[in-house]
């Protein structure tokens, strides 16, 4: 898939020291891409809207 016209956002959750950084792209036609921000030519992992949304339910019960 082509990731070129992906809007990648930072999670709020990222650090600004370089540490475990994650961004999203979810304007992409059914999908969710997911990258590392310190690696962005890299791998990006990538879902299904609904598999995302299971994924961000589950973590807010963890907290």
């Amino acid at each position: 898939m082509d990731l070129n016209t992906a809007t990648w956002t930072k999670s709020s959750y990222s650090g600004s020291n370089g540490g475990q950084c994650v961004e999203v792209a979810l304007n992409l036609p059914g999908v969710v891409a997911v990258r590392d921000s310190k690696n962005p030519g890299g791998p990006s992992v990538l879902t299904t809207p609904a598999e995302w949304g299971l994924f961000i339910t589950a973590i807010g019960r963890r907290r």
